[in-house]
């Protein structure tokens, strides 16, 4: 993560940032956010799951989608789903310099960090955008490596699974996957709410993204994630509102039930989160 990040006064009054005021306020918090980001480079070209961007400016997933392609669409960034990646185009020139002299020794720190970045589809264009400014003497082809170098963030995401995995098998006790665990305190503190019979591949995605959400800020809080103890909290702040529980029909249609799929909706998901760590850092002080 990088301490700070420049945004030139100009931004609001003139050029692309002018346009992107036009756009929306989406839009500005977006721009204003990829060139802050917690998850930002130097470079402008990094990996920015939109998950994250929703949480992170409070746009929701709504907003931040649609922020990010008002953006998209004035130039101002290049976004690939596939591989998560965003590159602000002009960015490294507002981070470092228009150009700099060949001796000057920033050149090989840039050349440096672009050999490092993750596979994308970004990487032969960024090289041809500011070869001549940045004086970069190797470009990288998106298809070099056989698969995309991890992020810090991934990397420690993997070494505390390894270690909560190794600490559990220590303990003689059976792993308990992150979908176990939300099925098992939801079906537990909500028993008013529909029950999850079958696990679909959509339901699974919507519980991955939620504890890829989950895990991600509960790390920048500096508390541990643990599957059982925070699906317990957040599932009983979810018991906390009659609505959230099940105890409310829906008048329009009788037989509806409160479900899963509602709870882990983006929409609110952040909301309850952020109660649910709070409660657990309050326990446990």
């Amino acid at each position: 993560m990088r301490d700070y990040g420049k945004v030139n006064p100009k931004f609001w009054t003139s050029g692309t940032g002018k346009e992107i005021r036009k756009r929306g306020p989406e839009a500005l918090v977006v721009a204003l956010y990829l060139m802050t980001s917690p998850h930002s480079n130097m470079l402008g070209l990094y990996i920015q799951p939109v998950m994250y961007m929703a949480y992170e400016t409070g746009l929701g997933l709504e907003g931040a989608s649609k922020g990010l392609s008002e953006c998209i669409d004035t130039g101002f960034c290049r976004y690939d789903d596939e591989t998560e990646t965003v590159w602000v185009v002009e960015m490294a020139k507002y981070q470092i310099a228009n150009e700099l002299k060949a001796s000057d020794n920033r050149c090989a720190g840039i050349q440096k960090e672009y050999d490092a970045l993750h596979d994308n589809p970004f990487l032969v264009d960024f090289f041809t955008h500011y070869q001549r400014a940045f004086h970069l003497s190797k470009p990288r082809s998106e298809e070099a490596p056989s698969e995309p170098l991890p992020s810090q963030e991934q990397e420690q995401e993997q070494e505390q699974e390894q270690e909560q995995e190794q600490e559990q098998e220590g303990a003689g006790r059976k792993t308990t996957s992150d979908a176990d665990a939300v099925l098992a305190a939801y079906h537990r503190i909500l028993p008013n709410c529909q029950r999850i019979a079958v696990l679909n591949d959509k339901r699974r995605k919507r519980i991955a993204a939620a504890v890829k959400l989950a895990k991600a800020v509960c790390r920048q809080q500096g508390w541990p994630y643990e599957p059982a103890q925070f699906w317990a909290a957040y599932f009983g702040e979810c018991a906390k509102d009659p609505w959230m529980r099940g105890e409310r029909t829906n008048p329009n249609n009788p037989t509806w039930k409160q479900n899963l799929d509602v709870l882990l909706a983006e929409d609110r998901f952040a909301g309850v989160m952020d109660r649910a760590i709070a409660a657990m850092q309050q326990e446990a002080a």
